[in-house]
């Protein structure tokens, strides 16, 4: 990353920490939900309803949080002191799981760690316009992705050495369980260190009495003007169903891999490989912007979404599980740089926050329709497949309206 200043890898070198709980998230965690779950006597297809609701109920709650928070950031000196309150909250919360000795207890613990983490993205990702020039951002939110993938491999392998030779070690479940979510948590602060002490906030609205009213008020007169910008709006709304069919397959992949019954070491191993896939294609995609429009990249990237799920409704062995970790690998850090630069170059520079915010309402925050859709239709069928079936629907509403959105930007 040497052609890049110290403050965009500054800003890359966040997504490498807070990648690590996603990673975490998406493969440890749920297999240890699973372990509680059964000591405590429930079924596989609970176990995975009770899961996809903890989900819901985290994104959801960012969804009303996030614009508020937004706009207070906005105001001038507020985006890191903002920021680092919702980091703390993410890093305490993953040191906190690991003394949850229920199934309930962690469950809550997760959800307030869940909430930490999502909000301090939206606050991440309304800085790439401070960080960065306008005509680097769809490189500089790629790599962003790329290295994350890469680098919160690190921490993974040592958290899987740990639990997966918690006997050997002479570790109980719960106590290697723990110090895997304490490797992840200190991974994650250290590596937003540089970013804390390197960001300045450039672009601002100057604070004015009665801070949080007036927040409030900005937020109500931006969504008054969102429904006039047909580009923006369609956009989110198009946003709202893709991202989610893509945050439900991350949050839930192993989720539903051990509901199906398969190895879990394969299935740890088989996400691993998805990390190191996700890293080139991620970069690769960012390279690609230079000679083909976001937009045509992004509709390739929901295509194979598309594709990806109507392949996971029949999904029965390890082999087609990894599979399914190497196409997932190809497109995920695509479609989430290319979505997060593409909609940075549609918004105002000094509503970041606000927009952002808004942003993980449609992203995020709408996941919860994913992941409780997976639920509720999984337990009314008895079938984990038929219940993922409903994300091949959400990528297609989102293909046509994202396809809607671009011709609107093109006609202004």
């Amino acid at each position: 990353m040497k052609k890049y200043t110290s403050l965009e890898r500054a800003w890359i070198l966040y997504d490498v920490g807070n990648s690590a709980f996603t990673l975490l998230v998406s493969t440890i965690i749920p297999i240890y939900f699973n372990y509680l779950a059964e000591e405590a006597g429930l079924s596989s297809v609970t176990y995975l309803a009770y899961w996809g609701y903890a989900a819901s109920v985290a994104t959801l709650a960012v969804a009303f949080i996030g614009p508020v928070f937004g706009a207070v950031a906005d105001t001038k000196n507020y985006k890191k002191p903002v920021f680092l309150v919702t980091l703390l909250v993410g890093v305490i919360g993953c040191v906190a799981m690991g003394f949850a000795s229920t199934w309930l207890a962690f469950l809550i613990i997760f959800v307030i760690a869940k909430i930490g983490y999502s909000s301090s993205l939206v606050f991440y990702d309304s800085m790439l316009h401070d960080v960065t020039e306008p005509e680097r951002l769809d490189d500089i939110s790629s790599q962003g992705y790329a290295w994350g993938y890469i680098g919160s491999c690190i921490p993974f392998i040592v958290s899987l050495g740990v639990v997966l030779g918690a006997g050997s070690l002479g570790l109980s479940m719960q106590a290697a369980m723990g110090i895997s979510f304490l490797i992840v948590a200190v991974w994650w602060f250290l590596s937003s260190t540089p970013l804390l002490r390197k960001y300045r906030q450039i672009h601002y609205v100057e604070k004015e009495p009665g801070m949080v009213r007036e927040s409030f008020g900005r937020l109500w007169r931006t969504l008054k003007e969102l429904m006039k910008d047909r580009k923006i709006l369609i956009f989110l709304v198009a946003y709202f169903f893709y991202i989610d069919g893509v945050y439900t397959i991350i949050d839930m992949a192993t989720a539903y891999g051990t509901a199906l019954g398969l190895d879990t070491t394969g299935l740890l191993l088989a996400l691993l490989v998805t990390q190191i896939v996700a890293f080139p294609s991620a970069i690769i995609f960012g390279k690609l912007t230079k000679k083909y429009p976001s937009a045509n990249l992004i509709t390739v990237c929901i295509l194979a979404y598309t594709g990806i799920a109507i392949f996971a409704m029949f999904m029965e062995s390890q082999f087609q599980f990894w599979i399914l970790a190497v196409c997932v690998g190809l497109f995920q850090g695509g479609i989430q740089a290319l979505s997060r630069s593409h909609f940075a170059k549609l918004i105002p520079p000094e509503k970041s926050g606000e927009y952002f915010g808004l942003l993980d309402i449609c992203g995020k925050g709408a996941s919860f329709i994913g992941t409780t859709l997976v639920g509720v239709v999984s337990q009314l069928t008895g079938s984990t497949n038929l219940g993922v079936s409903v994300l091949a629907v959400v990528f297609v509403a989102g293909l046509i309206l994202f396809r809607m959105s671009v011709r609107k930007n093109r006609n202004k």
